[in-house]
């Protein structure tokens, strides 16, 4: 299929943007808003499931609605609406500040005199960003997207020993218009996509079973990435029945401590749950307590706290190029950044909204506001949360080849963190011992133990710039109401020592 240039989407810029937005902000400093945020979304996701080789599910929805947001006397106030006239959009101001007063009351009544205030930002007018991607998803049939699927699963399905075949594929679309008071307004549009295939196997003696999926992580890229160079999918589907039949054979880990090597394909997730959650400075500050609880990483330590080892150097990123929560400006209206949060193994920043960034006495918000959808108000979320490798760093080979007695990790599967993302377990898809610096078989029942610190802590040696991967997810789950929203972890494999080494059916009492 030929690429295209880029360009928003004409259907989105056909929509009342600027003529709603106005409605709505001149309503919002009529009513006395200090300050007041216009933001209408169109947000497409489609996808597809097919369960041996044959369709067995698929959807295509779109949301589309506006939300205005204020601060009026010190109070948040927000609503949303559906009705694309200049009337119903002044109308979901009124009622933003409306719901502000009442807030403030409430506020008032439970004794508290902390006042909404926004760190500055500059104004950005009529500016336009579209993420890096060459085939837009929802530019290819249908038929096209569940006859690759269909293909790859007829590869696995014709393998010795697998049993079942899983294939999906998640697409979204996301175009954003955004407007305040301040005099900023951006357009964008953001194209991800999420492609998976499992394999199942039995055992027909035993009757056990197990599974094994792709590596290949959620993308800010387009079509390309499924029929392109961007990632070896021939490869990675001829590997996985073998490694497959394997793990079925394979012996139950000795419980212990060794040192792992852990590959990017499992490691982002840890980046996620124990720097990610934790680097957030609204969780930190406590007010993510009720629901997703809080972060041994409280403000009180900024700049002194040990996270890991002097060779621990982890961003927050905003601009990274396909990044799943890369964005050209955040839902406030802050433009995107890049950003040290641990620097030579020290806690040195947060994740911030403007919010945020105000009560602490930070300059600027670095860009972390965002809502799933037009329904829902922009929260602090988490930025592209990256462990970054050594310039001259060795290869994931070389880092086996260094370990006497361990354990090489590969590919995500369960997690389980305390709600101060401090003591932690992870499992993995697959899990080989490491004898004398060579791979010598894979183990099952394995998960790796520690605390956050403890395990960063652990980390001697960071591998090259050749073993990086963006990994991530589309799913992460905060706030009440619940959002979910897309973020991507780059890193290095990475080599650990002397952490301990579970073994899960023991643990279970199997």
């Amino acid at each position: 299929m030929p690429v295209t240039p880029r360009s928003i989407d004409e259907t989105f810029l056909a929509l009342p943007l600027r003529a709603l937005a106005d409605a709505a902000l001149a309503r919002a400093r009529a009513l006395g808003a200090e300050h007041a945020d216009f933001r209408l979304e169109r947000l497409r996701s489609a996808s597809w499931r097919l369960r041996d080789a044959r369709p067995s599910e698929a959807s295509d929805t779109t949301d589309l609605g506006y939300a205005v947001r204020v601060v009026h006397n010190g109070a948040w106030g927000f609503a949303s609406g559906v009705d694309l006239t200049m009337d119903a959009a002044a109308r979901v101001a009124g009622q933003a500040v409306a719901m502000a007063k009442l807030s403030a009351k409430v506020s008032e009544a439970a004794g508290s005199t902390e006042r909404v205030e926004l760190a500055d930002e500059p104004a950005y007018p009529d500016r336009t960003w579209i993420s890096s991607y060459e085939i837009n998803p929802f530019d290819v049939p249908d038929a096209d997207k569940t006859g690759l699927l269909a293909e790859w699963s007829a590869r696995l399905l014709a393998a010795p020993g697998v049993a079942h075949a899983d294939a999906a594929l998640m697409t979204v679309q996301e175009n954003k218009f955004y407007a305040d008071t301040a005099g900023t307004s951006t357009t964008q549009q953001r194209i991800r996509l999420h492609p998976q295939l499992t394999a199942v196997a039995v055992d027909p003696m035993s009757g056990e079973f197990d599974s094994m999926r792709t590596l290949a992580p959620p993308v800010g890229r387009g079509w390309e990435y499924l029929t392109g160079d961007h990632w070896n999918w021939d490869a990675e589907l001829a590997e996985i029945p073998a490694h497959l039949a394997e793990k079925l054979r394979a012996p139950s880990v000795t419980p212990g401590r060794y040192d792992l090597v852990v590959d990017p394909s499992n490691l982002w997730l840890t980046i996620h749950e124990s720097i990610g959650h934790a680097t957030e400075l609204d969780r930190a500050l406590g007010y993510e307590a009720a629901y997703a609880g809080t972060s041994f990483a409280t403000y009180d330590q900024l700049g002194t706290l040990a996270y890991g080892s002097e060779i621990m150097n982890v961003t927050g990123d905003r601009t990274a190029e396909h990044g799943l929560a890369t964005i050209g400006w955040d839902d406030e209206g802050v433009a995107a950044q890049s950003w040290n949060l641990i620097q030579n193994g020290t806690l040195v920043g947060y994740q911030l909204d403007r919010r945020m960034a105000k009560l602490t006495g930070s300059p600027r918000s670095n860009g972390c506001a965002f809502a799933d959808s037009p329904a829902h108000v922009p929260v602090q979320r988490m930025a592209n949360v990256s462990l970054q490798p050594a310039p001259q760093g060795p290869s994931t080979e070389e880092l086996i080849s260094g370990v006497e007695r361990g354990v090489y990790v590969v590919g995500d599967r369960s997690w389980s963190i305390d709600m101060q993302r401090y003591n932690f377990q992870f499992t993995a898809q697959r899990f080989f011992r490491i004898e004398n610096g060579r791979l010598a078989g894979q183990l099952r029942d394995v998960a790796y133990q520690a605390t956050t610190t403890d395990f960063w802590g652990s980390m001697a040696a960071v591998g090259g710039p050749d073993t990086y991967v963006l990994g991530g997810a589309f799913n992460c789950g905060k706030a009440q109401p619940g959002q979910i929203a897309a973020v991507s972890h780059g890193c290095p494999a990475a080599l650990f020592t002397d952490v301990s080494i579970l073994n899960t059916a023991q643990e279970a009492g199997r």
